[in-house]
């Protein structure tokens, strides 16, 4: 089981990565946009981040440009729905694990969460 927060402004979408990583076993705890994952990270330590690419306030990139930096350790997987965003996400590579392409299933999301968290904790072991 790990710690995750999914930081995602379209409830529908936001609610469906929350039951299927519930469901998937992992503790799961959400944030309409990268502001209030930002408050979320400065009391609370998880494992992994999921986040929107496209969010107002804070996007996902900034995001996960800030979390790099502060919690190297917390693997940091990102979805977008738009093919521009996720070339921008593109240069990020040493940073997020993958990039997932809107729509995608419960499966696809359960897997690329398990996997980021995998290959992050052989990297810090």
């Amino acid at each position: 089981m790990a710690r995750v927060l999914v930081a995602e402004d379209e409830v529908a979408v936001r609610e469906f990565v929350r039951r299927a990583l519930v469901h998937d076993g992992h503790e799961v705890t959400t944030a309409d946009d990268g502001l209030e994952a930002l408050r979320l990270l400065q009391g609370d330590r998880f494992d992994l981040l999921i986040t929107d690419i496209v969010m107002p306030g804070l996007d996902g990139i900034a995001l996960a440009l800030k979390v790099a930096k502060e919690n190297p350790d917390m693997a940091i997987l990102m979805m977008t729905g738009y093919a521009a965003e996720r070339q921008r996400a593109h240069n990020l590579d040493a940073l997020i694990h993958r990039v997932l392409s809107k729509p995608f299933s419960l499966r696809q999301i359960c897997t690329a969460a398990n996997e980021a968290i995998a290959v992050q904790n052989e990297a810090v072991s």
